[in-house]
């Protein structure tokens, strides 16, 4: 027997019980934590190794190429799993795997390359599965009322930890050696794995196990779920082409544009703490607020990160760069937060991990293909020229997205109603 939650034309009430106090949830919600922060800590651990020399340079960028393909091979094989399988034990398989192999990458580190990239190729593939199966669960796990809540506590957990993190690594990393940090970041998973709760808390309904399809069959499944959701591939396309363009420029113009035009890296790490700040304020924001016309809202916040790009073309104060990215990282949360939730809410349950694989394949996909991209266009049309299309590309692209008629409440339901606490 397949478990899966109750459609939100099941009649449930909205809750008036903050999801904080749902211990169901909580649990999500810690392993979904620990599983970001062993993602983000990888690269920072091997960051520290290159600079004490354990590691080349040229080998951090083959241990991250690793985790990156085994990423991108993961999500749309944890999709389909996370559809198939109960999706807490996709989790457990995943997270146990990301925690085996890591100490593989601490053993492999500055002797065996094949070693280190294979784990790191594991450790990716991990992370991959556990995406799509997260996503999945939070609609197993809150009921329709209060997700909206749910997703901006995941998201406000990621932030903190990005904020927090990089301070509390490099006080570990004198007096711990890179090794034994890397064996910790392995540590995390396990909570990953194990705390999920292992059944829906709210409204379950039991349905007989349909005949097992071929892998691509279930893949092609649900690739038509999210094409009967036009509203889902406006925003898909909108949110690809801002993380592609925008995302992807500005990690590379903005440490040189810190360096030669205002000659300090004050202005790198102000313009990330802003950042930050701003997808925190952005995640409380929504916790709460819910605009009538949520998708377009939604989409109004993600054109709000050309103002990054748009600061670094122009010749200005560095207050003003802090800025833009502050409305940038704001924008980004006003935007991510109504998308999972309309996600979680149109999409038919049995077929939601499948559909969430495809936003994290294309979305984060094509994040490092950007970055491949960027520097040849730099030195072929100058930055200046690269920056200005990256920023064109994040006003356009929502307000294209922003004209599809179901995209005005990520909706193709004209009579649907947002839930409101």
């Amino acid at each position: 027997m397949t478990t899966t939650p109750a459609p939100e034309a099941s009649g449930a009430l909205p809750g008036h019980r903050s999801v904080l106090r749902d211990l169901p949830f909580l649990r999500l919600w810690a392993a979904t934590t620990a599983s970001g922060l062993a993602t983000w800590a990888l690269p920072f651990v091997l960051g520290l190794a290159v600079l004490d020399r354990v590691l080349t340079p040229a080998g951090l960028g083959l241990a991250l190429a690793a985790r990156t393909a085994g990423f991108l091979a993961a999500v749309p094989v944890g999709g389909v799993l996370a559809d198939r399988y109960p999706r807490r034990v996709v989790v457990l398989w995943a997270g146990l795997a990301a925690a085996l192999a890591t100490p593989l990458i601490a053993a492999g580190l500055g002797g065996s390359a094949p070693l280190m990239c294979g784990a790191a190729a594991v450790v990716g593939a991990g992370q991959g599965a556990c995406r799509p199966a997260f996503q999945a669960l939070t609609a197993e796990v809150v009921d329709a009322s209060r997700r909206q809540q749910a997703n901006a506590a995941m998201t406000l957990a990621v932030r903190i930890t990005t904020l927090v993190a990089p301070g509390l690594t490099a006080l570990l990393a004198a007096v711990l050696d890179t090794r034994t940090l890397l064996v910790a970041t392995g540590l995390l998973w396990l909570p990953a794995a194990l705390l999920p709760p292992a059944s829906p808390a709210v409204g379950p309904t039991t349905v007989p196990a349909r005949p097992r399809a071929p892998f691509l069959t279930e893949l092609a499944d649900g690739v038509r779920e999210a094409r009967r959701h036009p509203w889902f591939v406006a925003g898909l396309a909108a949110l690809t082409a801002v993380i592609a363009t925008g995302y992807s420029a500005t990690g590379v113009v903005l440490p040189l544009v810190s360096r030669d035009r205002y000659g300090t890296e004050a202005v790198l790490a102000g313009a990330t703490t802003a950042y930050v700040a701003g997808a925190l304020a952005g995640a409380l924001i929504i916790a709460r607020w819910r605009p009538r016309a949520q998708g377009r809202a939604a989409l109004a916040g993600l054109a709000c990160y050309g103002f990054a790009p748009l600061s670094l073309l122009l010749p200005v104060h560095p207050l003003v760069v802090a800025g833009a990215y502050l409305v940038a990282g704001l924008g980004i949360e006003l935007f991510n937060v109504p998308w999972f939730t309309a996600t979680q809410r149109e999409v038919d349950p049995g077929l939601l991990a499948r559909v969430s694989s495809l936003d994290f394949l294309l979305s984060y996909g094509l994040a490092p293909a950007g970055l491949v991209l960027i520097a040849p266009a730099m030195d072929a049309f100058g930055w200046p020229a690269v920056l200005g299309v990256c920023a064109l590309v994040c006003f356009l692209a929502p307000a294209a997205a922003a004209l599809v008629p179901s995209a005005r409440g990520f909706s193709r339901r004209p009579e649907a109603v947002i839930p409101r606490r």
